[in-house]
């Protein structure tokens, strides 16, 4: 069971060092897994099964001896999904802990406090968290019939379901609404929260909602989404891998009309 904490006695543990959106793993016997090593100046992470855990970023022309360089995406069904949750924090933190090395307010080195999950300025006091984007994510459903499309701006094969992220001074209802009016040209009714999910790609938590049609017909917005459709349950397109909250909203979907 892993267990968030800033601080540990313990100077090794699993080091999850990552570039961009991938990790460097090692592939043995027992499959894939975080390599063992000692910390250094890491980011503490918490603790995983009793073992401490630390993230760090991989400094340019380096592989730690023995790992390899994978997509975290690729990763998904070979660590174990604790394992995969902590990676997915690593990413977070590292970027965070590397784009705030200076001051956004006055430009000074920061450094990390000792209490907290931040950084501080060393001239003005300024406090850096960790900060996510919200976005939410809705499946929308019409007469037994689910909204799916392809995202217009990525190289995917796949048929998912409407995205967005939230505005500032934005509900996370309004900003269902107001998304599925901007790409798809359709009101929705009765929006209900179905669950959430840490992602990653890059430092969002995604929100996800259920909401049914109200008015219009389909009038995409060519520049996000393509090929959108009503779809039934026995006739879906290629959609997500078994990875995001998209496909559990999908499968949802798929058991409530069987």
């Amino acid at each position: 069971m892993f267990a968030p904490t800033i601080s540990t006695t313990q100077t090794e543990g699993r080091l999850f060092v990552v570039k961009g959106l991938a990790l460097c793993v090692v592939r043995d016997e027992r499959g894939l897994r975080a390599p063992m090593g000692p910390a250094g100046d890491a980011i503490v992470i918490g603790t995983l099964d009793g073992q401490a855990c630390f993230a760090r970023g991989l400094a340019e022309g380096e592989t730690p001896a023995g790992t390899e360089l994978v997509s975290l995406r690729q990763l998904f069904g070979g660590l174990s999904d604790d394992e995969f949750g902590v990676a997915g924090r690593a990413l977070g933190l590292v970027a965070w802990d590397r784009d705030h090395r200076f001051c956004g307010r006055c430009g000074a080195p920061t450094e990390r406090s000792a209490t907290e999950r931040m950084r501080v300025c060393t001239r003005c006091g300024f406090h850096a968290y960790p900060r996510l984007s919200p976005a939410v994510i809705c499946l929308v459903e019409r007469d037994g019939k689910v909204l799916l499309a392809r995202n217009a701006r990525a190289n995917m094969p796949f048929f998912s379901v409407l995205a967005g992220f939230v505005e500032v001074g934005e509900t996370l209802e309004q900003c269902v609404a107001r998304e599925i009016r901007e790409e798809a040209g359709i009101e929705v009714k009765e929006i209900h929260y179905f669950g959430s999910q840490p992602w990653p790609f890059t430092n969002s938590l995604m929100i996800g909602f259920t909401a049914q049609w109200a008015a219009g017909e389909l009038n995409p917005d060519d520049g996000e989404i393509a090929e959108p459709g009503w779809f039934e349950p026995g006739k879906l397109p290629t959609v997500p891998p078994k990875l995001s909250i998209a496909r559990e909203l999908i499968d949802d979907f798929v058991k409530r009309h069987a």
